[in-house]
C-alpha cells in the first residue's frame, strides 16, 4: 500500500503505507474499529482505494480484482453463526469459490478444525473458510487476541496482515518479529 486511502461519505481510512513480503506479518493499529475494518477490506481487495495505490502481489485491485482475491483471503471480525450442517455447506461453497475439490476442501477443513481445537467455532469457521483456497495472504479484521497463537499457527508460512483498534491486540498478533504500524489519531 502506498498512501492508500478510502473515503465514502463519513467513512474513511488511511493514508496507509506498508510493504508485506511473503511469510511476513504486520499488525495495523487503527484509530477506530471502523478504520480497522476498512483497512482490512482495502488489503483484501474487497474495496478499492479512493487514492493512493494498493497492490496485491503484482495485481492492482482496481483493474485485476479477481487475481487479487485469489491471492488474499479476508477473515472478517464478525463471528459466523453456523451450525455443523451449515459448516459443511460453507466449506463446499468455499471449495467451489476457490476451485478446490470438495473432498480436498473437507479433508483440509477437518485438519484445521483439529488445529483450532478449543477456539469457538464462530471464530474458527471463517478462518478455515479463508484457508481452503491456500491463499498467499491472510487478512485478519480485528481478530480475537485470545486466539492469536492458534490463528498464527494455522496460518503459518503465509503473509499475515491484521487490523486492530486496540494496541494490546495488535501486539498479540505482531509478536516479536513482526511490525506494528500506527495510524494517526483523529
Amino acid at each position: 500500500m502506498r498512501d492508500a486511502t478510502f473515503a465514502a461519505g463519513t467513512v474513511s481510512a488511511g493514508p496507509i503505507t506498508l510493504d508485506l513480503d511473503p511469510g511476513e506479518r504486520t499488525a495495523l493499529h487503527c484509530a477506530s474499529e471502523k478504520e480497522a475494518a476498512i483497512a482490512a477490506l482495502l488489503a483484501s481487495a474487497i474495496v478499492k482505494a479512493s487514492s493512493g495505490c494498493v497492490l496485491i502481489g503484482d495485481y492492482d485491485p482496481r483493474v485485476q480484482s479477481v487475481h487479487c482475491k485469489r491471492i488474499a483471503a479476508l477473515v472478517p471480525h464478525e463471528p459466523f453463526p453456523l451450525d455443523e450442517g451449515e459448516f459443511a455447506r460453507y466449506i463446499a461453497y468455499r471449495a467451489a469459490l476457490w476451485n478446490v475439490s470438495p473432498q480436498r476442501a473437507h479433508a483440509h477443513a477437518a485438519l484445521l478444525r483439529k488445529r483450532l481445537s478449543g477456539m469457538h467455532e464462530a471464530f474458527a469457521y471463517p478462518l478455515i473458510g479463508a484457508l481452503i483456497g491456500m491463499p498467499e495472504l491472510i487478512v485478519l479484521d480485528r481478530p480475537q487476541p485470545a486466539y492469536a497463537a492458534q490463528i498464527l499457527d494455522a496460518i503459518a508460512g503465509r503473509a499475515v496482515f491484521s487490523t486492530h483498534s486496540d494496541a494490546a491486540a495488535a501486539r498479540a498478533f505482531a509478536g516479536g518479529a513482526a511490525e506494528i504500524l500506527w495510524t494517526k489519531r483523529a
